[in-house]
């Protein structure tokens, strides 16, 4: 009795037909995600070459050290061309107004010395208080607009419409305590719009906290991969829309 067509390819060279390992599976899910239309590529889908890394070491009993380490790390990661596009308005706009009060001081100084002391002396306290304004208004934005903002990140996208999207990420060290020892905590905001930002498309908030030591070993070296990927799974549940 002839056997079936079916039956014949898949014994004909004598092996079992393949499948695929769990590893070329779980690549394939997240390709499937990334790639639908209205799902924005996720963060956990970019993979850092090693050869691109520098090795990082600080001190483990610098709490200060940790945090600029791993705020400096998330900015790298998050800025690559794949993802997101760091917003640097918070920087220019401290710049601005350093630079200004420098400006202010020296040309007061300038002046104070070309001219007499007495008739130099309402250009001198006008710029002496306008250089207190400038320096006070640094400061104040720092702490009340800033605040503790790390990462201001946009891109745009296309498929079928063009979206956009905005995330906002700040950063803080929970402090020691008897029971737990120093952690880096994550707060992210997450926009995505369409039709220059009237029609929202998702939103949502997420937060994280990780213990240093779980990124750094005994020596304080950092391991970014491992860092990276936990920034990932952060950001791909923010870009889900969820809250938490």
């Amino acid at each position: 009795m002839a056997r079936g067509k079916n039956t014949a390819t898949s014994t004909s060279n004598g092996r079992e037909p393949r499948t695929p390992s769990p590893t070329r599976q779980s690549a394939e899910a997240i390709s499937s995600v990334t790639s639908s239309p209205e799902r924005p590529l996720s963060p956990l889908s970019v993979v850092v070459p090693p050869e691109e890394r520098e090795i990082i070491r600080v001190s483990n009993y610098n709490v200060t050290e940790l945090k600029h380490a791993c705020d400096d790390a998330l900015k790298r990661y998050l800025s690559r061309p794949d993802l997101f596009k760091q917003s640097h308005a918070h920087t220019d706009v401290k710049l601005a107004l350093g630079w200004l009060s420098v400006f202010v001081a020296g040309g007061t100084a300038f002046y104070g010395y070309k001219v007499e002391f007495e008739q130099s002396k309402p250009v001198v306290w006008a710029g002496l208080l306008l250089y207190i304004l400038l320096t006070s208004l640094q400061a104040l934005y720092a702490y009340f607009v800033e605040g503790e903002v790390v990462f201001v990140g946009k891109r745009k996208s296309f498929s079928k419409r063009i979206l956009t999207e905005r995330i906002t990420i700040s950063s803080r060290t929970r402090p020691v305590t008897k029971a737990t020892p120093p952690a880096y905590g994550l707060s992210l905001s997450y926009l995505r719009s369409t039709s220059g930002g009237k029609s929202l498309l998702a939103k949502g908030k997420h937060h994280g906290v990780k213990e240093y030591n779980a990124f750094f070993d005994d020596k304080g070296t950092m391991d970014q991969e491992r860092f990276e990927r936990w920034v990932a799974e952060l950001v791909d549940q923010a870009l889900e829309g969820k809250t938490s």
